[in-house]
C-alpha cells in the first residue's frame, strides 16, 4: 500500500467502509500483521485509464488459510492427498475481517461488469502462468456477488446482523420481543449493573494511550485463552488510532475503578462493525453487554442502520440479530477439483438455506413484528 496514492485509493471506497481505507490496509502491512512473513504477501491489483486509478483490488498471495473466516482447509487437504499443491493461492479479501463490502473498488460511472471481468481474467491468466491454484474472493457485497457469479463459483454462509427499524431507544427495540425474551434481556443488563460494572463508550481521539494498552491486553487474552497467538499487534492499533480515529469506538467495562473488559468497533456511513473484544474475568453477561447491547445503544442513538458484529455466534439470535446470507467467490484452476468443489458447494448451499430457516424460527420477536418486517431485511 505504500506504492498506492492514498487519496486515489480512498476515492474508490463506498459507504465509508473502514476496512477498505488505505489507512487500514497500510497499517496491516506496516505493522507486519499482514506481510510475507505472516503468509499474507500483498499483490494489490490496480486498474488505470489515462494514468488515473479507476479500480483497485486488495489482493494477497497466501501460503495458508488462517485468518480468513471462510474455511477451505478440507479443499487443501484433498489437494495434498492427491499430490497437488494448493498453496500459494490468491486471496481477494480484507485480512482477519469477515465483513461484507466491495472487493473490487470501482470509480463511479465506470463499466463495473467489464472491469470485474478484466480483473478476473488477468488474475486467472497470471495463475496459469505461475502455477497458482486458485482465487478466493471473501465477503463481497450482494451487488458484486451477482457480478462475480458469472465467472466464479459462489459459496454461501450465514452471519447474524442487527437492523434498525427507526427505534427511539433500546426500550422501544425490546417492545418487538415476546414478553419472556424481553424480560431475559432486562435481566442480563441488570445483572451487569448489580455486579457494579460501569460501561463507558469512548470515541476516536478521546481514546488515550492507556486505553489502547488496556484494550490490547484484553484482545490478546481472547486468543491466549484458546492457546493461540493474536493476529494483530499493538503497532497496528496505534497506527489506526493516529490515521483514522474518527471511525473508531471503544467500549470499556469498569469495576471498582479497574478495567475488566473492552470491545473495539469501527464506524461506517450506516453500519457499526463490532470486531475485537476481551476480558480478564468472565462476569456473567459481560460479553453480551460489552459487545452487543452497548453497540445496539450506539446504533440507535446515532441512527445507524445496521450492526455487523462479526462471524458466527448463534447466541446473537436471542438478542434479535437476524441470519443473513454472506458470500464468497472461487476460481479453481484444476478442472477435476473445480468439478468436485462445484458439487460440494451445491450440496452445502441446501444445508445453509435450511439452517437459515431454522435460525429465523428462533428469533425472539413476537409474530406481529415478524409479519410487519418480513421484507425489511436483506436475504
Amino acid at each position: 500500500m505504500t506504492d498506492v496514492n492514498p487519496m486515489c485509493w480512498n476515492n474508490l471506497v463506498h459507504n465509508k467502509d473502514p476496512f477498505l481505507r488505505h489507512e487500514f490496509l497500510l497499517a496491516l502491512e506496516k505493522s507486519g500483521s499482514a506481510s510475507e512473513q505472516t503468509g499474507w504477501l500483498p499483490h494489490h491489483l490496480l486498474v488505470e485509464s489515462q494514468h488515473q486509478l479507476i479500480a483497485a483490488m486488495p489482493l494477497y498471495l497466501k501460503t495458508h488459510s488462517r485468518g480468513e473466516y471462510v474455511f477451505d482447509q478440507q479443499w487443501a487437504d484433498a489437494y495434498v492427498q492427491s499430490g497437488i499443491a494448493y498453496y500459494p493461492k490468491w486471496l481477494n479479501a480484507i485480512p482477519f475481517t469477515p465483513c461484507q463490502g466491495q472487493r473490487i473498488l470501482i470509480k463511479e460511472n465506470q463499466d463495473e461488469q467489464a472491469i470485474i471481468q478484466a480483473c478476473i481474467a488477468f488474475i486467472t491468466e497470471l495463475s496459469e502462468l505461475n502455477n497458482i491454484s486458485s482465487l478466493h474472493c471473501l465477503f463481497p457485497d450482494a451487488s458484486q456477488t451477482e457480478a462475480l457469479q458469472q465467472q466464479l463459483l459462489i459459496r454461501e454462509n450465514i452471519q447474524f446482523q442487527w437492523f434498525n427499524n427507526n427505534y427511539r431507544d433500546f426500550a422501544d427495540y425490546l417492545q418487538q420481543f415476546t414478553s419472556r425474551k424481553r424480560k431475559q434481556i432486562h435481566k442480563e443488563r441488570q445483572q451487569i449493573k448489580n455486579a457494579g460494572i460501569q460501561m463507558v463508550r469512548v470515541r476516536g481521539l478521546e481514546i488515550s494511550a492507556q486505553h489502547w494498552q488496556v484494550f490490547f491486553q484484553f484482545y490478546q487474552l481472547t486468543y491466549l485463552k484458546r492457546g493461540q497467538s493474536a493476529y494483530l499487534n499493538i503497532d497496528f492499533f496505534q497506527q489506526l488510532a493516529a490515521s483514522m480515529p474518527e471511525q473508531i469506538l471503544l467500549v470499556l467495562a469498569i469495576k471498582d475503578q479497574r478495567y475488566v473488559g473492552a470491545a473495539l468497533s469501527f464506524i461506517g456511513a450506516e453500519t457499526l462493525y463490532g470486531r475485537y473484544w476481551g476480558c480478564y474475568q468472565e462476569y456473567k453477561h459481560l460479553h453480551f453487554e460489552t459487545c452487543y447491547y452497548q453497540g445496539l445503544d450506539y446504533c440507535i442513538e446515532q441512527k445507524l442502520q445496521r450492526f455487523d458484529s462479526g462471524a458466527q455466534g448463534e447466541h446473537k439470535i436471542a438478542r434479535g440479530f437476524k441470519p443473513i446470507t454472506t458470500y464468497s467467490a472461487h476460481w479453481i484452476q484444476h478442472p477435476h477439483f473445480s468439478t468436485l468443489i462445484t458439487d460440494f458447494l451445491n450440496r452445502e448451499k441446501v444445508l445453509i438455506q435450511q439452517y437459515k430457516q431454522q435460525c429465523y424460527q428462533q428469533l425472539p420477536f413476537h409474530q406481529q413484528h415478524n409479519e410487519k418486517n418480513k421484507n425489511l431485511f436483506p436475504s
